[in-house]
């Protein structure tokens, strides 16, 4: 990340207000969200828009000829170009013909897009903007820092004073007055245009209508009263039917605000009389702008699947601590990154895509399954491909893939922690490295690795045999935890393997960017993971279980490493988590836990793979309450610790302060130890929990159960 992005997150971080403000709307999002999708299938729901979004995207020229067909039939104009230029040529040359002065806007991100109103201001034409956030921002000079909410970052405060000046009146901060006062000050604008802009929602194509979807009313008036109306519109928007909008006008409010239905819909499908009995015009501009070009990437395709509802911002845990005047362009938060790269350029999204976690939080929410995550990542890795991996990383990464030279380095590490080593933590660094240590304890590296320690285990002979993928920090930083895992499984009667070929899997190459470390990776894993034969591999790393389940196969396929494409399919069958493993075993009454009650509280932290791509977090909850323990959640338990791999080495100061919030929500429950499954977490929450001086304790799923055999 450059510095002045750095900086300029720093800088968000440090206004309360703004933390304060975008934390508690997304805390109540959260909620009203789930309240508004009461008694609806969400996941049906979002099939169905994917379904019908994924198809529209490839059709957009049959849907766009379609739509124009149809609308000019009915008495509009219809324009249909893929140069933002062309657009605003058009919209110029027709206020120029039409004698138009004034303009009114309601809400368009299209037109922000391409920066609409400074070239109409250059043209000497007033933009008045009439969506009230979207005015509080032209009054401030800025650009939106969120698709729905335009004005989120800016207070109350901030707002009366741009008031204040606008109408030379002082204006105390109350929210129904300064409301009242936009009202009076916009309408005049309404019946003074000569021209009003819109964006849509939908477009449809059957009967050439667009959809507007608003919660102010000023959309209507914007789209009524001038004697012209011009709609700027993405072909991402075009849907084959009138049935298809049902789906969509379904989601759209209840994933934009939590809202039943929004206060108005408006569908447009011709040019009406004005009040002068004369006929309105009706000006429709279809944009491209790297939409098809995006349409016929097969990876791309899916961010337009996108409806603009911003619920992935609302959700976000980088989001509410930067907001989207950091963690954006035009469009903001992950999938502002993913359109930016597209509608503007891609060294515009270079910067601002490393402050994704991908932590997969917004791709849960999203109704039109786009998978922002994958998508980042895809970024990542052409970045890498034009320019290369950075000079450190690059070597940092070399040394990892030579796993002699980086057990050696790991061995030596030990050796020279000793200094400044203490109860298992290295609470401080010297000199440059310091900041490693500065908001968490950092584990001291382990003096026999697990590798080394699994064969002094005497273990059942002659029956069936486990694969264990320990995964670096098992193997190097927590090789007591992977002690544990063969004390459950021998207890079944099983026999744990340690294949020694096993090597790092991949995670940290992929998130970086190279495919192609990550592939390499994924074909070492597979051939030593499949030369015994045994029918379970199984790891105890929720990162690891979803790299062998899920990204070999897509690695191996991005990088066109088809020969192996089968057998990560086979390894992939064959994983399994810890906890559904085991899980499996106390169903077959292979192992019993002891049902013991304990008087120890404990609360449940879901890692991001856990929880989100593994789809598992019920299994180590119904097992350590069979193992007799009363199991207290915490707030918001499924968020992102802030590790995020390498992310909190390169955005320490974003992931320092999403481990504060996780920390309180731990320590909030009062329970006496948090449980999770994945070493990253547990370094990263321990080191935090240790640097407060927290009593609570930290433990892998393992470590408890393993105390819990009968």
């Amino acid at each position: 990340m450059s510095s002045q992005l750095r900086k300029r997150a720093e800088e968000a971080m440090a206004q309360k207000t703004l933390t304060s403000a975008l934390g508690s709307f997304s805390e109540a999002y959260v909620v009203s969200r789930a309240k508004a999708y009461e008694g609806l299938d969400f996941e049906e729901l979002r099939n169905s828009i994917a379904d019908i979004k994924g198809k529209a995207s490839q059709h957009l020229d049959v849907l766009a000829e379609q739509f124009k067909k149809n609308a000019e039939a009915r008495g509009a104009k219809v324009f249909r170009t893929s140069s933002p230029e062309e657009v605003k040529k058009y919209i110029l040359n027709l206020a120029r013909e039409k004698g138009v002065y004034r303009i009114v806007k309601s809400k368009s991100m299209a037109s922000e897009e391409i920066h609409l109103n400074y070239d109409l201001e250059a043209a000497g034409i007033s933009v008045k903007e009439t969506d009230l956030g979207e005015w509080i921002i032209q009054l401030a000079g800025q650009r939106p820092s969120h698709m729905v909410l335009p004005a989120i970052h800016m207070t109350r405060e901030q707002v009366a004073d741009l008031f204040s000046k606008e109408i030379s009146e002082r204006l105390t901060t109350d929210i129904p007055k300064l409301v009242k006062v936009a009202r009076r000050e916009l309408r005049k604008y309404f019946f003074e245009a000569d021209m009003g802009i819109s964006g849509a929602n939908i477009a449809i194509a059957e009967s050439g209508t667009i959809v507007l979807v608003t919660n102010e009313g000023n959309a209507r008036l914007v789209t009524t009263l001038p004697k012209i109306h011009v709609v700027l519109v993405g072909l991402e928007k075009l849907i084959p039917g009138v049935q298809d909008a049902v789906p969509i006008l379904k989601a759209l409010p209840r994933s934009a605000t939590g809202q039943l239905l929004t206060s108005y819909v408006s569908m447009i499908s011709a040019p009406t009389p004005n009040t002068d009995g004369t006929q309105k015009e009706l000006h429709i501009i279809l944009m491209d702008n790297q939409r098809t070009a995006m349409a016929a990437d097969p990876q791309f395709r899916n961010a337009l699947q996108c409806i603009r509802c911003a619920a992935c911002l609302n959700v976000c845990p980088v989001y509410r601590l930067v907001g989207g005047h950091v963690f954006g362009h035009v469009y903001t938060g992950g999938i502002g990154t993913i359109l930016t790269s597209w509608f503007n350029l891609m060294q515009n999204a270079e910067d601002i895509q490393g402050l994704c976690i991908t932590c997969g939080r917004c791709k849960t929410v999203c109704p039109g399954k786009v998978n922002i995550p994958e998508l980042i990542l895809e970024i990542r890795r052409r970045i890498v491909q034009k320019k290369g991996m950075p000079f450190i990383q690059k070597a940092a990464f070399a040394v990892i893939r030579n796993r002699k030279l980086f057990h050696s380095l790991l061995r030596a590490g030990y050796l020279a922690q000793k200094p400044l080593a203490k109860d298992g933590f290295i609470r401080h660094l010297p000199m440059f490295f310091s900041g490693l240590a500065e908001f968490r304890s950092l584990p001291t590296v382990a003096e026999t690795p697990f590798r080394e320690r699994i064969k002094k285990i005497k273990q059942p002979q002659g029956g069936e045999k486990v694969a264990f993928f320990a995964g670096c920090a098992i193997d190097f930083v927590y090789p007591h935890i992977g002690e544990a895992v063969v004390k459950v499984l021998n207890k079944a009667g099983l026999e744990v393997i340690f294949p020694e070929e096993q090597s790092c899997c991949g995670t940290p190459f992929r998130g970086s960017g190279d495919y192609d470390l990550a592939a390499e990776a994924a074909i070492e894993n597979i051939k030593a993971l499949l030369k015994d034969g045994v029918p379970y591999v199984v790891t105890a790393c929720a990162s690891c279980a979803s790299a062998l389940k899920l990204e070999f196969v897509h690695v191996l396929e991005t990088e066109g490493k088809t020969e192996w494409i089968a057998q990560a399919k086979e390894l992939a069958a064959r994983t399994y988590d810890f906890s559904t493993f085991v899980k499996k075993l106390v169903d077959e009454k292979r192992l019993t836990l002891k049902e013991a009650k304990h008087l120890e509280r404990i609360t449940y932290h879901d890692s991001c793979h856990a929880k989100r791509f593994l789809n598992v977090y019920e299994e180590p909850r119904t097992l350590m309450r069979k193992a007799g323990y009363d199991i207290v959640e915490s707030f918001e338990s499924d968020m992102c610790c802030g590790m995020g791999g390498s992310y909190t080495v390169k955005q320490p100061e974003i992931s320092s302060r999403i481990l504060q919030r996780k920390l309180q929500n731990i320590e909030d429950t009062h329970a006496d130890m948090v449980c999770m499954e994945c070493p990253g977490c547990i370094m990263q929450i321990k080191g935090g929990l240790d640097k407060t001086g927290s009593k609570i304790r930290v433990k892998h799923t393992a470590e408890i159960l393993a105390d819990n055999l009968r």
